[in-house]
Parts: structure tokens; sequence; C-alpha cells
């Protein structure tokens, strides 16, 4: 394998990244360790500038008629049945996408594949990148079969067990929350037992915070359990004890998948070493409250492909650095600290305090101007106007 761009990772960061170069022309491969697109349920939140980004490749038709449009989410307390809704027609002035799009990550990935495969890519699976190292003006990446392969440039987005990453000598400074993290998928209606549900709620209770999000035939529960071990969260039981808890009936759910998960705020000191470039959760990991963690790395996908293009159609590499800080930037000052600020107001654990969250939001989302700019940066299009400011 001898090309100018060589892709670890082929998840939707991964592959974005991949089809944004090949569609300039660029000639690039991608590599993945499994066996192909991870069917998990991972992430299944599209924020509108994600959309937009993904219009230019000729996806994003796809997806939304594939997906489910939500054009209002939801704050509430569900022993009371409070809520506030916020409405995402407020930015339709901002975006060509004004809504959330739910949808799981793996049809993105399908719809990528496809596109890159009518280009002519090749996307090797079963074929893990295990080092790289640097030689003169290029890149020799190592294999797990012993392969080496050769290319000028090499992106990592490889997960947060970065091989990349790690041959670039970046330290993944951060933490990780205590407490385990479940996702529930379920086709129990919800809907027909919540009064004023919206498809996107993120909910208080005296039980405990959880959130259901609504996709074209399922339900994801997101449930935080309050144990620290991984199997234990994951215990059938204890799931269905915490769906009945949300309504009775949920209790006796048929349940499609329990995935377990801990959650992360970490991120690498930059995003670039010489000819090793990092996105998405290779470069950084944020709370997934908000939607945020595929979305981020998109967007680095998008931004990284753009200066790497012009680099090697001859601009000066330091366009490279600057993809660094700027995308270093949304990570560390947007996405990380407003997601975890996300969490946080959700993990609050005595009624006056959630009722004081719910009537503080309820006047923002009363006021046009202070939804609006609510609205742009929990749809992260704030970060990325930040972002461009940075030099």
């Amino acid at each position: 394998m001898n090309v100018e761009v060589l892709v670890a990772g082929a998840g939707p960061v991964g592959l974005t990244a991949a089809l944004a170069l090949a569609s300039q022309g660029i000639d690039v491969a991608v590599v993945d360790a499994a066996d192909g697109v991870d069917p998990r349920m991972r992430a299944s939140t599209f924020h509108p500038p994600t959309l937009d980004m993904l219009e230019q490749l000729g996806v994003a038709d796809a997806l939304v008629d594939e997906g489910l449009k939500v054009r209002h989410w939801q704050l509430r307390h569900h022993d009371t049945g409070d809520h506030v809704d916020f409405d995402m027609q407020l930015i339709a002035g901002d975006t060509r996408h004004p809504y959330r799009l739910q949808l799981p990550q793996q049809v993105l990935c399908q719809h990528l594949l496809e596109a890159i495969d009518r280009i002519g890519v090749e996307v090797r699976f079963a074929a893990r990148l295990t080092a790289a190292r640097e030689y003169g003006h290029g890149v020799e990446a190592e294999l797990a079969d012993g392969e080496l392969g050769r290319c000028r440039w090499l992106i990592g987005a490889d997960g947060a067990h970065s091989a990349v990453r790690e041959s670039a000598g970046l330290n993944y400074g951060g933490k990780t929350y205590e407490h385990a993290s479940v996702l529930v998928a379920t086709p129990f209606p919800f809907h027909e037992y919540l009064d004023g549900l919206c498809d996107v709620s993120y909910c208080w209770s005296a039980q405990g915070p959880f959130s259901l999000m609504r996709q074209p035939t399922l339900w994801r529960a997101s449930l935080y359990p309050g144990v620290d071990d991984i199997e234990t969260a994951a215990d059938e039981d204890l799931v269905r004890s915490q769906l009945a808890r949300i309504v009775p009936e949920a209790g006796e759910a048929d349940l499609r998948s329990i995935s377990p998960y801990r959650v992360h705020e970490r991120s690498a000191p930059r995003f670039r070493n010489g000819r090793l470039l990092l996105a998405g959760d290779a470069a950084h990991l944020n709370v997934p409250s908000g939607g945020m963690g595929m979305n981020g790395g998109i967007h680095d996908a998008f931004n990284l492909a753009d200066k790497l293009t012009r680099v090697i159609n001859g601009a000066d590499d330091g366009l490279l650095d600057l993809y660094s800080r700027q995308r270093h930037f949304v990570a560390t000052r947007a996405v990380i600290p407003q997601a975890a600020a996300n969490r946080q107001r959700m993990a609050a654990d005595n009624r006056r305090e959630q009722e004081a969250h719910l009537n503080e939001h309820r006047v923002v989302a009363a006021d046009p101007e202070r939804c609006r700019e609510f609205l742009l940066r929990a749809s992260m299009i704030t970060g990325l106007e930040e972002a461009e400011r940075v030099e």
C-alpha cells in the first residue's frame, strides 16, 4: 500500500476525512482493525452544522430520508411532567438543517463507504495499524500482519486507543468518570405513556437522571445506574428495574441491546506531530451529553481534509498547525466543558436544584433571541464560528 494519505479508522470520522480528500482528487486509502462497520449502538444525533457539511459530500439527503427529524427537544422533570421545549426553527437562518437528526452512526458509515467505493478508494477491514514512523518526506505504517504501508500523511481516526496517537508520542490527558453508564435500545413506545414527551428528552427524576431519544424504529434510553463495574451496570435485571422507574410497563420491554460504557474527558495536547495527524476520539473525548462526540469528530475531519488538500496542492504545511489549534480550541474550550456542564446539570440530585434548572431554561426558551443563542451553542454552530477566529 503506497498512497498520498492513509487514514487509520473506518468510523464516521475516518470515512468522512477519506471521502472529503478523495473528492478533491487526493490519493487516499483507509485501514481498520474491525471486520466491517461497527454494528454496536453508538452515536445517533446529527447536529445541524454536521448535516450542512455532509451535504457537501452528497450524503446528507440520504441520511435525512432515513432519519428522524427532531425540531423540538426538551428538558423534563419526570416526576411532575413539567418540561421546557426548545424550538430548532429559531436557528433556521443559520443552517440549512434546523433540526437534530436521529439516526445510528453506522447508517452514515454505510453511505460513506458506498460513496468512497464509487470513487475507487481502497478501504481495508481486518487491517489493524499497530505503529507508524516518519521517514524523510513520508510515513511508514505497520499493520498487524506485518505489512508495511507508505504514505506522505497519516490520519489517526482510530479511536480512544489510537496507535497513531501513541506513535506520535502525544499524551492523552484527562479523566474517566467513576460510574458506568448504559445505553439501551428498545421499541417500547415511551411517547404513548409520557404526555408531552419530545423525541429528544433529557430528564430529571427522584431516582436519578436519564435521557430518551427516539430513532426511526426504536427508542434509546441512556441510564445512569450509579455503579462502577461495567458488567454490573449491564445486568438485565438492573436495566429493567431502571426502565420500570420511567414507565412501569417498560420493565417488560423487548430489549434489542444493552451497551454499557465509561465516560471520559480527554484531549491530546495537540492534534499534529509532523506528518501524523489526529481527529475524532483519537484526539479528544467528551461526555456524550448533548451528542457532541461524533459531530465534533466529523467537524475535525472536514477542517483537516480542507487544509491537508491545500497543503498537498502546494500550500505551506503550517495550515496543519492551524487545524490543530482550531480544533484543539473547540475540543477543550467548547465541546468538553459544554458536555460536562450538560452532565453536571442533569446530575442535580435534589428537587429544588432540578426545578431551578428547569425554571432557568424556561426563561431562556421564552426569549427568542436568548433561545437562539442557546441553540446555536447547543448545536455546535457557535463553537465552529469561534474556532474560525483562532489564528
